[in-house]
């Protein structure tokens, strides 16, 4: 069943993928389709499959099915980092690169020792720890903008998120990272199924909890980081596609992950060609269609948690 789903969800993608390169205007152009609206719908798909998997990944390590780069605050720690750098002139993408991770790891890390309380995260707490660390960042955000203001338009432009103009050469990048980032962790997906049985099993079972809790962190704040630099932040393809996955296969991560990387690429190049289709020839950044759905489907996850949260 899983196998069929998967393949499903494969085939849906690579159908989604053709049709949105023809979306939008000037998509009868050859060069625009080649060289312009292939690079953005292959950036989707990266972006998207990135996203999708750290939301599996924070939900299984917080065992909280709120979690997401955007509402722990992952994504705007990451979004600091490119605003740092850019508006310092530095030109370096190895330090580049490593801001942004920096910053997100440093953002995720906060809001979960703020959410942490006697050895638990509670859902609430979490979600309001997020909430606390993203304000804190946007207003931090906004000061540097203060402080730059012949850059202040392009980086708001930037913050609402979407698939801009990317050079291949980063976007093989990116590609690469945050391959390597999921690659990484499917071999060690078997210890979130552990995760959620307890981790005070998990310890009875000699598993070093602490460690591979941060270790998963460190690589679902980087996979966000590296997607976060080129496409801003781009908000609950991390919350709505593993719960849809969950729906269809079940909790088993190891599958989760891989449906997940599928899901989020096709939810991300749909949502995109939307924007694309709204208002031509506006070009309508692909961040405020997934927030337009994305808060209606959390409010609905908030409510129907409600009697375990509180």
């Amino acid at each position: 069943m899983t196998k069929k789903i998967s393949v499903l969800v494969f085939t849906l993608l690579v159908i989604v993928f053709a049709a949105s390169l023809f979306i939008g205007p000037a998509a009868s152009s050859r060069d625009i389709v080649l060289n312009l609206r292939f690079p953005r719908v292959f950036q989707g798909v990266i972006v998207g499959s990135a996203l999708a998997c750290a939301g599996v990944i924070f939900q299984g390590v917080l065992k909280n099915p709120l979690a997401d780069p955007y509402i722990l605050g992952t994504s705007s720690g990451a979004l600091l980092g490119v605003v740092i750098f850019q508006i310092s002139g530095l030109k370096n993408p190895f330090l580049f690169y490593t801001s942004v991770f920096f910053f997100a790891l440093l953002a995720t890390l906060t809001s979960y020792f703020i959410a942490r309380y006697r050895g638990r995260v509670g859902n609430v707490d979490l979600i309001l720890s997020g909430v606390i660390v993203s304000a804190f960042l946007g207003a931090v955000i906004l000061f540097f903008l203060c402080l730059s203001q012949e850059n202040a338009l392009n980086i708001l432009f930037f913050m609402m998120g979407g698939l801009y103009e990317t050079d291949k050469t980063v976007l093989l990048i990116v590609l690469i990272l945050v391959s390597g980032g999921i690659s990484l962790i499917l071999p060690l997906s078997r210890y979130l199924d552990i995760f959620a049985v307890g981790e005070e099993k998990a310890g009875i079972l000699g598993i070093n909890t602490e460690k591979y809790k941060f270790i998963f962190l460190v690589v679902a704040s980087g996979i966000t980081s590296f997607v976060v630099a080129i496409s801003g932040t781009i908000g609950f393809i991390g919350l709505i596609v593993p719960h849809l996955a969950r729906a269809l296969i079940g909790p088993k991560h190891f599958s989760l992950i891989i449906l997940s990387a599928m899901g989020g690429g096709f939810v991300l190049i749909f949502a995109d060609a939307l924007a694309r289709s709204i208002a031509p020839p506006l070009d309508i950044p692909v961040g405020i269609i997934t927030a337009l759905f994305g808060a209606p489907f959390f409010l609905y996850l908030l409510v129907k948690k409600r009697r375990n949260i509180f």
